[in-house]
């Protein structure tokens, strides 16, 4: 079968020989027709996150339809529409027994390590595929996944209706975590330097917070850049008593002095992907219910499976979110 496929750093292929998978009894079959691209793909593509070996399919983000399900699986059926979780917590573990499976010590993370799900066909955990209304637009099923993530650090943050938030970065990431703050009631406001970025935010409903005097403060920020400089403005930024969390990652080191942490009373959480089944299930809840969230509005680049390749290569420098569509074969199998 056809698969998007890292071959050496820097270096993407679409191959036609990749094995077709093995559905296990606890596992579904999926006919993959959209995935969608983040900072975690572009940072396995530039070496920057490494994986188990090359070459290796990419992508996380998957939605499709299941073709079959395995012997031991009762409550998914073939031509069922699915968005997938893509990470799949052990369910054992010490976190994962208090509910926190966001830290699982043994979780499997798809498109590092684990094969990422570019692919025609994937077989997946049939626990961590979610049913979806096969009448919602494939932009916004494309995007279930990575506004978990936005609604999940606007909860953990305490957002209440009426604050103002600060964004830092709006790339699609900091663009979902504008609409999970508008979503909750508070006032969302921008920083981002890319001009095609920051008038995406502002359209869509965020305000800009090089508008106001550099020294206003907020309740509550929430920094997805991941850019260590980015981070520690973030911390001049967040009001005396807020709270600051951290979507962005980074190995370089940011300067965090403990003096100004504790003498302005400031809270500092880092928001790692979501728990399950607690984030896919309040997701999902909460777009049945709110049909006008369209969390697919920071789409902006669309590509066919075999441009895969440029997909990646321009990803960084689109103003909103890419994803890569998949050829709908016959959804049945022999």
């Amino acid at each position: 079968m056809r698969a998007v496929t890292l071959l050496a750093q820097d270096t993407v292929a679409v191959v036609d020989d990749w094995p077709e998978p093995s559905c296990g009894p606890g596992d579904v079959l999926v006919a993959v027709h959209g995935v969608g691209l983040c900072g975690s793909d572009m940072a396995v593509v530039s070496g920057r996150r490494k994986v188990p070996a090359l070459p290796w399919v990419l992508g996380h983000e998957a939605f499709g339809v299941v073709l079959a399900a395995g012997a031991a699986v009762t409550d998914r059926v073939p031509g069922q529409r699915v968005v997938v979780e893509p990470n799949y917590a052990c369910l054992a573990c010490e976190p994962c027994r208090s509910g926190a499976t966001a830290g699982c010590r043994n979780r499997r993370v798809v498109g590092i390590s684990e094969p990422g799900l570019l692919a025609e066909r994937a077989a997946v955990p049939a626990r961590f595929t979610w049913p979806v209304p096969d009448l919602w637009e494939d932009a916004d099923v494309v995007c279930v996944e990575p506004f978990t993530v936005a609604l999940n650090a606007v909860r953990m943050s305490g957002l209440n209706p009426g604050d103002r938030c600060l964004i830092v970065g709006a790339g699609s990431q900091g663009l979902l975590v504008s609409l999970a703050v508008l979503h909750a009631g508070g006032v969302p406001f921008v920083t981002e330097p890319h001009p095609g970025r920051r008038t995406l935010a502002l359209r869509m409903g965020a305000q800009d917070a090089s508008a106001l005097p550099d020294a206003t403060t907020f309740p509550v920020v929430i920094e997805s850049s991941g850019v260590p400089e980015a981070f520690e403005r973030a911390v001049e930024r967040t009001a005396d008593g807020g709270t600051l969390i951290a979507v962005g990652q980074s190995t370089r080191p940011a300067r965090l002095p403990t003096f100004a942490l504790v003498q302005r009373r400031l809270t500092l959480r880092g928001c790692l992907i979501y728990d399950h089944p607690a984030g896919f299930a309040h997701t999902i809840a909460t777009l049945r219910e709110h049909d006008d969230l369209r969390p697919g509005r920071v789409l902006r680049e669309r590509f066919e499976f075999a441009q895969a390749p440029d997909a990646f290569a321009r990803a960084a420098d689109i103003a909103g979110k890419t994803w890569i569509s998949l050829p709908r074969a016959e959804e049945t199998t022999s």
